[in-house]
C-alpha cells in the first residue's frame, strides 16, 4: 500500500471515531468533550499531519490539506460544548459535515474507485425465488399460437409431408392436463389433438374420471405429425417444447398426465422408462405429474389397459382431495 493509500485510510478512520465518540458522549451526557476528543482523535490528527508531511519536498499538498482538515474537524468537536457538557446540535451539525467533507476530499485526491457491481434489488438482496414453483405467465394462450403461427418452420418437421401446425386445446383454466409425443394422421388432417381412434379412447378414459373433454387442457410436445408416426427426434422435441412448457404456466394445471414414454422423457427430462414410472405421481415445478400409458400403446396391448387406468383413478383421486401427497 503507498503512502497516499494509508494516509487517506487514516483519515477516514479518524473521522469515524470521532463521529461515534460524539454519538457515545450524546448518549451518557459526559460533563465535558475535552478529554475524550481533543484528547484523543484531534492528537491523532495532527500525528498524522507530521507523519504524513515530514518532508514539504515530498509531501502532497492534497493530502496535508486533508490532514490538517481532520485535525479542525476534531478540534471543533471537542470545542462544542456548552456549559451543560453538552454539544450544540447546529455546531455538531457543523462538525459532521467537515468529516463528511474530509472523506469526500480524501476520496477526490485518489484515483476514482471502479463503480460498484451491479445489484439486483435497490438494497443488494437477492430476492428470494422458489425453483419448485411455476411462475405465473403474463401472456395468453393466444400469444403462443400467433408466436408459432400456421407456418412454422422452426424444425425439419415442416418440410416432411405435415399438413398443418396441430396447437393445444381445451379449458385454459383447467387443473387437468393431458400431454402427448406429437400429432398422428388424423389430428394433421384435422388439426386438432387426439381427435382419432386414439383420441377416442382418451375421451373415455376422461369420461370414466367423471370429466369431459372440454374441461380438461390436451396437447402434445411436438405440434407437427413426423413422417409415418415415427418418434420425434431430440431435437425436433427441444425446438417445440419451449411451447408447450409456456402453455404449461398459463393453464397452471393442478395434474399432469403425460402419455407415453416420449412425451414423460420430455417433460420430466428423465431417463427412466414408463414401465418404472406409471402409476407414481412424480413433479415438475410444483405440479403433479402422473405417467401412464398412450392411448394408442393400449389399442395395440388391451391388457395393459388396466394399469392405466389405476393410474387414472389416482389422479382422480388427487383431484377429488382422497390423496394427500
Amino acid at each position: 500500500m503507498n503512502d497516499e493509500s494509508r494516509f487517506r485510510d487514516e483519515l477516514i478512520t479518524l473521522a469515524t471515531e470521532a463521529g461515534e465518540y460524539l454519538a457515545y458522549l450524546r448518549e451518557i451526557g459526559v460533563e465535558s468533550l475535552e478529554g475524550s476528543l481533543r484528547s484523543d482523535a484531534a492528537r491523532r490528527a495532527e500525528q498524522v499531519v507530521k507523519a504524513a508531511t515530514p518532508d514539504a519536498a515530498h509531501s502532497s499538498p492534497a493530502l496535508e490539506r486533508n490532514a490538517r482538515a481532520a485535525a479542525a474537524a476534531a478540534e471543533n468537536v471537542s470545542s462544542t460544548a456548552d456549559s451543560s457538557g453538552m454539544p450544540h446540535r447546529t455546531e455538531a451539525a457543523q462538525s459532521s459535515q467537515q468529516i463528511e467533507m474530509v472523506k469526500r476530499s480524501s476520496k477526490q485526491s485518489n484515483a476514482p474507485e471502479p463503480p460498484p457491481p451491479p445489484q439486483e434489488t435497490l438494497f443488494g438482496e437477492i430476492t428470494p425465488q422458489d425453483e419448485a414453483s411455476l411462475p405465473r405467465s403474463n401472456e395468453t394462450l393466444e400469444d403462443i399460437r400467433a408466436d408459432i403461427t400456421p407456418q412454422c418452420m422452426r424444425c425439419p418437421l415442416c418440410c416432411q409431408g405435415r399438413t398443418q401446425v396441430v396447437n393445444s386445446e381445451g379449458n385454459p383454466q383447467a387443473r387437468l392436463m393431458f400431454v402427448g409425443e406429437a400429432p398422428g394422421a388424423d389430428e394433421d388432417a384435422q388439426g386438432r389433438p387426439f381427435i382419432g381412434r386414439a383420441g377416442q379412447l382418451l375421451n373415455k378414459m376422461i369420461e370414466a374420471m367423471g370429466m369431459k373433454r372440454e374441461d380438461v387442457f390436451i396437447g402434445n410436445v411436438n405440434r407437427c405429425r413426423p413422417p409415418q408416426n415415427r418418434t420425434p427426434s431430440p431435437a425436433e422435441a427441444k425446438t417445440c417444447k419451449p411451447f408447450l412448457l409456456r402453455e404449461i404456466a398459463i393453464v397452471q394445471p393442478e395434474v399432469i398426465v403425460v402419455l407415453g414414454n416420449t412425451a414423460m422423457k420430455n417433460l420430466l427430462d428423465t431417463k427412466e422408462g414408463i414401465t418404472k414410472l406409471r402409476g407414481q405421481f412424480q413433479d415438475y415445478n410444483g405440479i403433479k405429474v402422473m405417467p401412464t400409458f398412450h392411448p394408442a400403446y393400449l389399442l395395440r396391448d388391451p391388457s395393459k389397459k388396466r394399469e392405466a387406468w389405476e393410474d387414472l383413478k389416482t389422479t382422480r383421486d388427487y383431484l377429488q382431495g382422497k390423496l394427500q401427497q
